[in-house]
Order: C-alpha cells, then sequence, then structure tokens
C-alpha cells in the first residue's frame, strides 16, 4: 500500500495503554511495549514477494528487510516466527526448504532464533518474519525525535525496487543483479550496534516508501530535512533504468504522494525525483547525527555498507516544506 492510502486505513485504530512506548500513530518502524523498568519488548512483522530469482537469497533478503525494524529502533532481536504464502503450482517443495534455511541463516546472524511459524497456500510466493526483540526503555531510538544541526547519515544505497523490476524484465546483467543481492541481503544489525557509540537523535530504515517518504514520517513540528541528491548513494544502473521508465508501481505512487509535500530544486538532475521515491526492499538505515560523529561513524561501517554510506543532508528548522530536495 501507498502511504496516503495506509495512514487512512490505520487512522482509527488508536491503542491505549501506559505500557505502549511507540504505537503506530507516529509512523514508527516497530512497537514498544514495556515488560519492567529493565526491559521493553520489540514487535515487528513484515514479508515480500520474491526479488531474486534463486530461493536462498530470496530468503535471505525477504528476512534481512523484517529484521530490519527492530535494528532501526536499535534493538537486539531475540525470536522469529516465519510467515509463509506458498505457491505450490510454481515452487517446490526443496525451493522452500532453500528459501526458509536462508532467512534462518539471517535471524541466526544477528543472535536469533527462529521459534517456528505458519504456512499457506498462496497463488502468489511471499515470505517474511515476525520479530520480537528487546530493549531497555531508556534506549529507544524513535524516528521522529531529530535535532536541529545534526546531520542526516544513509547506510545502503537506494534505487533497489528500480533495479529489481528491471531484474524481473530481464534489464539487468549478472553483476549487477549479484551485487544488488548483497546488498539486500546484507543485515542492519552491525550498522545499528554501532551507531549506539555515537550521538544520534534519530533513527529509520528505508523500505517501501522510499527515502523521501520515510524522511516525511521522520520529521518533527520543529524540524525538516534538507537532502542533497548529489550525496545519496545511488546504484548507478538505476538512473539509466528509470530514464527509461522502468519504474515499479509503489515508486509512482510514491512520487505522487510526495509531490505537494517536498520542495525541489530547480537545479536536480532528472532522475532525482524517481529514485529518492524509488520503494527499497532491505534499504538501509537512515540517522540523524551528530556532524563530527557522522564523519567517523561513516568511516567506521564502510565495509560494512560495500562503500555506500554517506553523509547525505541535514535536519533545519521546520520550513514551508517538510522536506528540500537540492
Amino acid at each position: 500500500m501507498g502511504p496516503g492510502d495506509l495512514k487512512q486505513t490505520l487512522c482509527n485504530l488508536s491503542p491505549s495503554d501506559e505500557k505502549i512506548l511507540v504505537g503506530f500513530d507516529t509512523a514508527e518502524d516497530a512497537s514498544v511495549y514495556q515488560i519492567n523498568e529493565e526491559q521493553a519488548i520489540v514487535q515487528t512483522l513484515d514479508f515480500i514477494t520474491p526479488v531474486v530469482d534463486d530461493p536462498y537469497i530470496y530468503g535471505q533478503i525477504a528476512a534481512a528487510n523484517s529484521l530490519s525494524d527492530v535494528f532501526a529502533m536499535g534493538a537486539e532481536v531475540k525470536t522469529a516466527l516465519n510467515i509463509v504464502g506458498f505457491d505450490k503450482k510454481n515452487l517446490s517443495y526443496e525451493a522452500l526448504g532453500e528459501i526458509l534455511n536462508g532467512g534462518n541463516e539471517k535471524i541466526k546472524e544477528c543472535g536469533g532464533l527462529l521459534l517456528g511459524g505458519h504456512t499457506i497456500e498462496s497463488p502468489e510466493m511471499y515470505y517474511g518474519l515476525s520479530v520480537t526483540g528487546i530493549i531497555h526503555p531508556n534506549d529507544i531510538v524513535r524516528n521522529n525525535t531529530s535535532k536541529i544541526g545534526h546531520v542526516l547519515v544513509l547506510t545502503k544505497p537506494i534505487g533497489m525496487g528500480i533495479l529489481t523490476t528491471g531484474i524481473k524484465r530481464d534489464l539487468v546483467d549478472m553483476k549487477v543483479m549479484k551485487h544488488c543481492a548483497n546488498i539486500m541481503a546484507a543485515l542492519n544489525y552491525l550498522p545499528s550496534k554501532i551507531m549506539k557509540k555515537y550521538d544520534v537523535s534519530s533513527c529509520t530504515d528505508i523500505t517501501g516508501f522510499g527515502l523521501l517518504g520515510h524522511s516525511l514520517e521522520s520529521v518533527n513540528e520543529l524540524t525538516s530535512f534538507s537532502i542533497q541528491c548529489s550525496e545519496v548513494p545511488i546504484i548507478q544502473e538505476a538512473i539509466g533504468l528509470s530514464d527509461d521508465n522502468v519504474i515499479p508501481g509503489g515508486t509512482k505512487k510514491n512520487m505522487k504522494y510526495m509531490e505537494e509535500k517536498v520542495t525541489y530544486m530547480s537545479n536536480l538532475s532528472h532522475y532525482c525525483k524517481a529514485l529518492l521515491c524509488d520503494a527499497q526492499t532491505s534499504g538501509g538505515l537512515l540517522i540523524a547525527m551528530d556532524p563530527a560523529d557522522a564523519k567517523e561513524y561513516v568511516k567506521e561501517i564502510q565495509d560494512l555498507s560495500f562503500g555506500y554510506a554517506s553523509i547525505i543532508g541535514e535536519v533545519i528548522p521546520k520550513g514551508a516544506k517538510d522536506i528540500i530536495v537540492h
């Protein structure tokens, strides 16, 4: 669903309990429920249809995508449950086993445990996880608490929605396909763990609403985001596909939704609107942090980010629009 449709659907759901530390009223990445003074549980759920042909790698990517919401809150993954819609007409049980093995590898990589799940027959394959994490109530990293003067760090490149559409149409060569798969399968676990050493005011992960959609969820009544398109890491092959109108439906919905909410400066490169709104699968973290710390953080995670981690903008006082793209 697009961001506008989802907001309308959820508007009448408002659970109220003093132990709910984070609900879904502020479009947070996961929910947080306090157990005691030292512990709170973090819960999320996500699943996706196949983005690559290899079932094992698809399982890895889907799991990484589901686990990411826990990492965006600064929490540790503890347990996970599989969510599977199995297309038995087009996939073998061996392929299903590979999908689940790929997902389990990613759960184990961040110290989590797979405890079961639920599978149904479906006309279209989908796979993901329901994830439970844990965090100290005072250590929650929220998405909309950015401070004026902090800069914005993005830990993975964008363009995956356009590229995976190109992959499905056989428009992307094998080398680029493998590179994209490796990036999407990479966990945000260590970048999340490392960011706790620094002065961080907010964090979210970039998924289906694109960089600008998730940025919109992250501003507050005092702040706007100023983003430099030229500094945003992009998989270069996505630019050519964008020029050829290889743009997924989700990205087009994001572009339409964001049109009146963003100030686009006149000197932008031709590809900026589509790429910055591109719907991502298992995207990176968008972190607001102290400028000096950001430089050190980017250096520290360069290998983890395939060299893409970058400072892409800054948090500024509230302007006429929530986001300005230069």
